[in-house]
C-alpha cells in the first residue's frame, strides 16, 4: 500500500481529522459555487460574487493573527467542534437570500462562516502533528493536503449539478448537514490535538503573536515559507472571473461548477505527484518557486483560449501548481516550527496568504463590470508571476535545514 494510503488505514484518528476535514471543505464549495452564480442572477451585477470571495479571505486575513494565538492556547478539538457549530447557524441565514434587496444577507451569512473558518484552520493544521508518528508527516501532509482539492472536485462539482437541478437552497441544506458531521467527527479524536505544554501556557494574546513573529523574524528559512502562498494569493482574483467565463462559453452554473471542480482535481493531483519533494529538501525552494510561476502561466493561457475545454485544461494545470505550493510549504513549516508556536506560525502564513486573496479579488471585483474579462486574468497571472521571480532571487542563497524534518526538532523559542 503506497504510504499515504498506509497512514490512512492505520491511523484512526487521523482517518477522522481527515474526514472531518472533507466534509467541511466540501460544504464550503456547496455554499460558495451556488452563491457564485444566485447573486448575479439577483442584483445584476458581477461585483457581489467578488464581494462574497473577498469577505470570506478578508475576515480570515483579519482575524488569524488572533485565532492563531488561540489554537496553541485552547483544546484544538474544541476550537474544531465549535467553529463548524457556527458555521451551521450561518448557513441558516443563507435561506433568506431570495432577491437583490436581501442580497446583503449573503454577505453576513458568509462573513459569519469566515469568522469560524478563521479559528478553524490553524487549529486543524497546528493538530495535524499531534495525531501521526513523527514518521508518518510526510504521508499525513499529502493526504491532508488532498482534503481541499478532493473536497473542491466533489463539493464544487455537486454544488453545480445541484444547484442547477434543485435549486441553491438545496445546497444550503446539504451544507448544514454536512457541517454537523464535521463536529461529530472531530468529537472522536482521541489523541491529544496539542503537547500538554501548549495548553499549559498561557501568554498574554498580545505577548504571544509577538512571540511568534519574532520567532519568523529570526530565522530567513521561516520569512520565506510564511510568503510562499502571496503568489497565488494575489493572482486568486481569477476567481471572481471564472462564473463570467463559463456564461460566456454557455455554460451557466455546471460550467461554474466544472472549472472549479478541475481546479480542485489540480490542487488533489498536484501535491500526490510532487510528494517525493518532500524527502528532497534542497528540492523545496525551487519547487515553490516553479509552482508559483506555473500557476501564473496557467491563467495567463486561460485569458486568451478560445476553447472552453482547453479553459478547463489549463484551469486544471494552474491548480496542480497551486496544490502543490500550498503542501510544500505546509510540510516545511510543519517540520521546522515547535508545536507551542505551531498555531501562531500557521496563522501567520494563512493571514498573508487570505489577505494577499482578499488585496487581489477586492480588485479583480472593482473592475471585473467594466475591463473585459481576458485581462482581469491577465493582469492577475502576471502578478504572480512577477513575485516568483521575485522571491527566488530573495530566496536563492538559502541554506537546506541539516535536520531530518521531525516536526518540533527546532524547540528554541
Amino acid at each position: 500500500m503506497p504510504p499515504a494510503l498506509s497512514v490512512l488505514a492505520r491511523n484512526r484518528d487521523f482517518r477522522r481529522l481527515f474526514s472531518a476535514e472533507l466534509v467541511v471543505f466540501g460544504a464550503d464549495w456547496f455554499v460558495m459555487v451556488p452563491l457564485l452564480v444566485l447573486l448575479p442572477e439577483l442584483t445584476g451585477s458581477g461585483a457581489w460574487g467578488a464581494m462574497v470571495l473577498a469577505v470570506d479571505t478578508g475576515i480570515n486575513a483579519l482575524l488569524l493573527p488572533y485565532t492563531g494565538t488561540i489554537a496553541d492556547r485552547v483544546d484544538r478539538r474544541k476550537i474544531l467542534v465549535a467553529a463548524n457549530l457556527a458555521s451551521f447557524l450561518a448557513v441558516l441565514l443563507l435561506f433568506a437570500v431570495q432577491s437583490a434587496a436581501t442580497a446583503p444577507l449573503a454577505l453576513v451569512a458568509v462573513g459569519a462562516m469566515a469568522v469560524a473558518k478563521s479559528f478553524y484552520s490553524p487549529a486543524a493544521s497546528a493538530a495535524l502533528p499531534n495525531v501521526v508518528d513523527p514518521e508518518d508527516l510526510a504521508a499525513a501532509n499529502t493526504v491532508a493536503g488532498s482534503a481541499w482539492g478532493t473536497m473542491t472536485v466533489v463539493g464544487a462539482s455537486l454544488g453545480g449539478v445541484v444547484s442547477t437541478v434543485a435549486g441553491p437552497y438545496a445546497c444550503f441544506a446539504v451544507t448544514a448537514v454536512l457541517l454537523l458531521a464535521g463536529s461529530v467527527l472531530t468529537s472522536l479524536i482521541r489523541r491529544p490535538l496539542q503537547t500538554a505544554s501548549a495548553t499549559g501556557e498561557r501568554p498574554e494574546t498580545l505577548h504571544a503573536l509577538i512571540e511568534a513573529l519574532r520567532y519568523i523574524g529570526a530565522r530567513p528559512r521561516l520569512r520565506a515559507l510564511v510568503t510562499v502562498k502571496s503568489a497565488v494569493g494575489l493572482g486568486n482574483g481569477v476567481l471572481t472571473v471564472l462564473p463570467l467565463i463559463a456564461v460566456a462559453h454557455g455554460a451557466g452554473a455546471l460550467g461554474a461548477g466544472l472549472l472549479f471542480a478541475l481546479r480542485g482535481a489540480g490542487a488533489l493531483v498536484g501535491p500526490l505527484l510532487m510528494r517525493p519533494v518532500l524527502n528532497r529538501p534542497s528540492w523545496l525552494l525551487p519547487g515553490l518557486a516553479v509552482s508559483m510561476g506555473l500557476y501564473g502561466l496557467g491563467y495567463l493561457g486561460v485569458a486568451f483560449s478560445p476553447w472552453f475545454p482547453l479553459v478547463l485544461a489549463l484551469v486544471f494545470v494552474a491548480h496542480f501548481a497551486g496544490g502543490t505550493n500550498w503542501v510544500l510549504s505546509n510540510f516545511a513549516l510543519q517540520a521546522e516550527v515547535p508545536d507551542a508556536l505551531r498555531g501562531r506560525v500557521f496563522a501567520t502564513d494563512m493571514m498573508l496568504a487570505t489577505l494577499a486573496i482578499a488585496i487581489s479579488q477586492l480588485g479583480a471585483g472593482a473592475v471585473v463590470d467594466h475591463v473585459d474579462q481576458k485581462w482581469v486574468l491577465a493582469g492577475c497571472a502576471s502578478i504572480t508571476l512577477v513575485y516568483a521571480v521575485v522571491w527566488r532571487i530573495a530566496t536563492r542563497r538559502l541554506a537546506t535545514p541539516r535536520h531530518s524534518g521531525i516536526p518540533g526538532r527546532d524547540t528554541s523559542v
